[in-house]
């Protein structure tokens, strides 16, 4: 529950973590510290997979050139 408060204020803020110090803080005293690493990749994985069903992918201009 701590996570998915946390969660949906970054959402509010544009994922300005400042604004959600607070639940931040509780998010980590409430669940083990793995859960919290584990959590914060899976955010980040959820939005890259986002990113791309809605952008497609875009491999770098450099990708390949040397």
């Amino acid at each position: 529950g701590a996570r998915d408060e946390f969660w949906q204020c970054l959402d509010r803020h544009a994922d300005d973590a400042s604004k959600c110090e607070k639940l931040r803080l509780s998010f980590e005293s409430r669940c083990p510290q793995q859960w919290v690493k584990h959590f914060d990749k899976r955010r980040d994985f959820l939005k890259y997979k986002r990113k791309l069903e809605t952008e497609g992918y875009h491999p770098p201009e450099a990708a390949g050139k040397s």
